[in-house]
């Protein structure tokens, strides 16, 4: 499967122009995720409907995001880079219009439904843009920057979306982001080039490899566990005390520390021979800090933001090394397929976290029984990268 198309011009000006594309490329489509968690009491509150039901618009959101993410990497092969590009940030301008105008939940779900095209486009499409138009040398730490994109949204989701939701209505807050989608638009325009070769007269698919299936797996745990932590820990801290603009700033401690682990750890797991043992070392971690938060009481708020921190630090980065495997390591498959499998996975985890996670606190009538099956999959993801590592090793010396 070809990924030919023009070279952008061999200018820092528009080398830094086409990273900056490539970080928002990946925040705004996540904006949903963190402003959902952010802004959740003020919708609910708002327009009448329960908070546990927060969770669906997430399940919305990345429900469709994880369907189309099965044909997104063939989609955009065809269509090329520009034409991908444009279409998700048209996506999150029509999304962030609806949400601003929604009169009851249902508007909501739908806007959010929306968002999930974004979301399903940005990783074959970003990481389609690094394979063309970055330097080898470079790749690994551009992959690590837009994937800190991701974290750029939690950061702005816990620290400015609540100040002007305070001061101007939530409304005000989510509209602010239609003219950024349409600057990106009107930037696409002008630096990605029209030119686009496909491998062929339509649509080509493959099916995953081994080595995908598993780093799939792996990402689909994570995913689960990612979603449920981020949409209901300021929830868990209120609840626990702790006054929302603090329980807010957890989000924004969990951005900044999801930047820096996506940023350092993407380009140090690509100088190692394997990647998936630092995959392993990252989860355990996230899910020692996760059964950390679940003990927090009225009197120890320190355990949420310890959970905040080590889950940010670490299961975080997942996601870029992963990301980083696929475009290194071609016995994962074409980058853009490669690429749709990993989000469908991980989308789909994203998916069924948060109404898991709320369905089993139903069901046993505390959260003990729901942050017990997070960390439980964070172990099965464990255990997952040791057999990755396992197989990857086999097929190298198969080879040699």
């Amino acid at each position: 499967m070809s990924i030919a198309s023009s070279k952008l011009p061999n200018s820092a000006i528009v080398e830094r122009l086409l990273q900056i594309v490539l970080v928002f490329a990946m925040t705004l489509p996540m904006l949903i995720l963190y402003a959902t968690s952010t802004l959740g009491p003020l919708l609910s509150q708002d327009l009448h409907f329960e908070p546990e039901l927060l969770g669906y618009l997430v399940m919305s959101s990345f429900g469709l995001a994880a369907v189309l993410s099965l044909c997104a990497g063939a989609i955009v092969d065809y269509i090329g880079s520009r034409s991908a590009l444009l279409v998700l940030f048209y996506a999150i301008a029509a999304a962030f219009t609806l949400i601003a105008l929604a009169e009851n939940f249902y508007g909501l779900v739908v806007a959010a439904a929306i968002c999930g095209i974004a979301q399903a486009l940005a990783n074959p499409v970003t990481n389609l843009l690094i394979a063309q138009q970055i330097p080898s040398e470079k790749k690994a730490r551009v992959v690590g920057l837009k994937q800190s994109g991701v974290q750029l949204a939690a950061l702005f989701a816990g620290l400015v979306l609540p100040a002007i939701a305070f001061h101007y209505g939530w409304r005000t807050a989510f509209s602010i982001i239609v003219p950024v989608a349409v600057l990106f638009v009107i930037t696409t325009l002008f630096i990605i080039p029209k030119q686009h070769t496909r491998a062929g007269n339509g649509l080509t698919f493959s099916a995953p490899t081994s080595l995908l299936l598993w780093l799939m797996g792996i990402q689909f745990c994570v995913g689960i566990a990612l979603s449920a932590f981020v949409t209901f820990l300021p929830t868990f801290a209120s609840q626990h005390g702790m006054p929302l603009f603090w329980a807010d700033m957890l989000i924004a401690v969990f951005g900044i520390m999801g930047m820096f682990s996506r940023i350092m750890l993407t380009p140090m797991g690509a100088k190692l021979k394997d990647e998936s043992l630092l995959l392993f070392g990252l989860i355990a971690i996230a899910a020692c800090a996760m059964a950390i938060t679940m003990h927090t009481d009225p009197e120890s708020h320190w355990r949420l933001w310890v959970g905040a921190v080590g889950v940010g630090l670490t299961a975080v980065g997942t996601n870029a090394i992963a990301m980083s495997m696929l475009i290194r390591d071609p016995a994962f498959g074409p980058v853009t397929t490669a690429s749709s499998y990993v989000s469908f996975a991980f989308f789909s985890g994203f998916a069924l976290g948060p109404p898991l996670y709320a369905a089993l606190s139903g069901y046993s009538g505390n959260l003990l029984l729901s942050w017990g099956a997070l960390i439980s999959v964070l172990c099965a993801a464990c255990m997952m990268t040791v057999i990755l590592a396992s197989v990857r090793r086999h097929k190298v010396q198969a080879l040699t």
